[in-house]
């Protein structure tokens, strides 16, 4: 056994005699020997070539993904990553540190986290943002449970259009805390207005709206505000993607409280689902009940700009009681790469991402009506992703994509029951013209 805590003979001793045994051993004599000295079968030690030809053969075995055209989406996306943002990374001094905890001493971190929260802001249209939390879920989670602090209210209305990844992580975070959910349908693809008005009352503490929602569409946004006014003291909060807000109104313009979502799309690769980063904005008036930390800059004693950590809410740094949040410090390594896409591609490069992502799924939405058994779900216009429904076997159809090396899609039936004939298709600015005509000319042939 090994001696963790030091401790001197003599220390050892004297533990030992007040517990009236003779040595630490006999600590776990109640213990049946199998489970106290179990025979553990460990192989011999590698070399390190002989490791990493062990690890690669391992490795060997995962199914191959090369050569695959993939129309996935669903919440993470396939957008080229520039080289510029791996080199910036891979620096040792960032890549190192994960998430700063000594942070004074880490000026560089500080000073990218800072402008990572200065562009979330432009992005969102809103007032303040923390440094980020672990992905697009749990700050969706967060604001539900910050909405509450600030009005003390449990009722939550919470569209079923949202996706349901982040619906479940809604649920899982305020399970124990007897929140009320209330889930509303839809019509079309949007949330269905009128019972979402129905759910509405002063008793609701949030209105969660992702827009555009898990099935491409757009939310009527500023319709939802309207009937919200009835309830001044309702939070707003959106859940977006970030890139489609090159293109469309920030959400403060249609009176957003809490804007959250998952910064992916921006210079952070698919990876296997993660990590991901999520971002987090608000009000300047809900500074203090925001989860995570914040960087601030100010002026240090020799008259230069100095960053330092302005908030840390987390029950590691202030009571318990008054923590806000218990999420990560940060996906900072994430957030690097974001700020690094961000400032590569410049407004102009973010409105040409998007629009590709937007023309492609228009495309494909349009073309679809030459096939016999596929069509567009939903009428209403979507951003880079479509809902595709059809009188055949949706499994026995990506099946056949699957085979021609296309992953056509995600099956939506097994979170909407009533859709158990649809797939929700996603575009990017990595699915070349080509393949989108090869998707197509498939399902003709079907």
């Amino acid at each position: 056994m090994v001696d963790y805590t030091v401790h001197s003979r003599k220390d050892r001793k004297k533990i030992l005699k007040y517990l009236g045994i003779d040595s630490k051993e006999d600590i776990f004599d109640f213990l049946p020997g199998k489970i106290r000295d179990p025979v553990i079968n460990i192989p011999e030690g590698l070399d390190e070539r002989s490791l990493r030809k062990k690890l690669e053969a391992i490795g060997s075995q995962n199914n191959p993904v090369s050569g695959l055209s993939s129309f996935l989406g669903g919440g993470a996306y396939d957008h080229y990553v520039p080289a510029v943002v791996e080199y910036i990374t891979s620096i040792s001094q960032f890549f190192t540190a994960y998430t700063p905890y000594q942070a004074e001493i880490s000026q560089g971190t500080l000073e990218y986290i800072f402008e990572f929260q200065s562009l979330i802001c432009q992005l969102t249209g809103m007032d303040i943002s923390n440094a980020s939390t672990y992905d697009g879920a749990s700050s969706l989670a967060e604001a539900v449970l910050m909405a509450s602090r600030i009005n003390g209210r449990k009722k939550v209305v919470m569209p079923v259009t949202i996706n349901p990844q982040y619906r479940d992580t809604v649920k899982s975070y305020v399970y124990g805390l007897d929140m009320d959910i209330r889930e509303v349908g839809y019509k079309d693809g949007v949330t269905d207005l009128s019972s979402l008005e129905k759910e509405i009352d002063e008793n609701t503490s949030a209105v969660l709206i992702q827009n555009p929602n898990y099935f491409g569409c757009y939310e009527e946004v500023f319709k939802i505000k309207k009937i919200m006014e009835a309830y001044p003291d309702c939070l707003y909060i959106i859940c977006v993607n970030p890139l489609s807000l090159a293109l469309i109104k920030p959400p403060s313009e249609y009176g957003a409280d809490i804007v959250v979502g998952d910064g992916q799309v921006f210079g952070n690769t698919l990876s296997m689902g993660g990590p991901y980063l999520g971002f987090f904005s608000a009000r300047q008036k809900y500074l203090r009940q925001l989860p995570g930390r914040i960087v601030g800059k100010t002026i240090d004693a020799g008259g230069k700009d100095a960053y330092v950590l302005t908030f840390q809410t987390r029950e590691q740094h202030i009571r318990k009681k008054k923590a806000t949040s218990n999420i990560c410090s940060n996906h900072s390594l994430n957030a690097l790469a974001c700020t690094a896409y961000l400032l590569y591609k410049g407004e102009k490069g973010l409105k040409s991402t998007a629009t590709a992502c937007i023309k492609k799924a228009a495309y494909f939405a349009d073309r679809l009506k030459e096939t016999t058994h596929f069509k567009k779900a939903f009428k209403n216009n979507s951003f880079n992703e479509l809902v595709v429904t059809s009188d055949l076997d949706m499994d026995d159809v990506l099946g056949r994509l699957k085979k021609e090396k296309i992953l056509g899609g995600i099956r939506l039936g097994q979170y909407y029951p009533e859709l158990a004939d649809s797939m929700l298709v996603s575009f990017t600015e990595v699915n070349t013209w080509g393949e989108i005509d090869r998707y197509l000319d498939i399902l003709k042939g079907i």
